[in-house]
C-alpha cells in the first residue's frame, strides 16, 4: 500500500539563517522561510527543535510550532530568532504546506556548526547573505 503513495516533491522552497540587526540594536540570528516559486504556499506550518550533544552532554530544546497561514509567491517570512549557543546542535525545521491543492512536507536540518560565516551564500530574493538549505 505504501508503495502506491507518491507524495509531491518540495521544490523552490528553502530555510535560511541570516545575521541581522536585532530590535535592541545589536546583532541577532534569524531563521527565514523562502518561497522561490511563482505560486503561494497555504496553511504553512513549521515545527522547530534542536537536538544533539553539547560539551559531552545530550541536549534537546523545546519544540516550537509556527503557523504562517499564507506565504506569497517569490517571498520570504521570518520564522524565529535562533541563539548562537544552539549552533552546536542539529537544528531541525519540519515544514508542511498546501500548494495547488496538495499537501507538501519536508524536513530541513542545519547540522552542528554549519551556521557560520564561512558557509554564507547570497540568498535569492532577500538580497542578503546567509546559510540556506533547499
Amino acid at each position: 500500500m505504501r508503495k502506491d503513495i507518491h507524495p509531491p516533491k518540495v521544490q523552490g522552497v528553502a530555510m535560511a539563517v541570516v545575521r541581522e540587526p536585532d530590535p535592541e540594536g545589536g546583532e541577532g540570528w534569524y531563521v527565514y522561510l523562502v518561497n522561490r516559486n511563482d505560486y503561494a504556499l497555504e496553511n504553512v506550518l513549521i515545527s522547530s527543535r534542536g537536538y544533539g550533544e553539547l560539551a559531552g552532554e545530550a541536549r534537546r530544546t523545546s519544540e516550537m510550532r509556527h503557523f504562517l497561514g499564507k506565504l506569497g509567491p517569490r517571498s520570504w517570512a521570518r520564522i524565529e530568532p535562533i541563539m548562537e549557543e544552539l549552533f552546536g546542535l542539529n537544528n531541525q525545521y519540519w515544514l508542511s504546506y498546501y500548494a495547488n491543492g496538495q499537501l507538501h512536507d519536508k524536513k530541513y536540518i542545519f547540522l552542528p556548526e554549519s551556521i557560520q560565516e564561512a558557509n554564507f551564500t547570497p540568498l535569492p530574493l532577500m538580497q542578503v547573505r546567509g546559510v540556506m538549505i533547499e
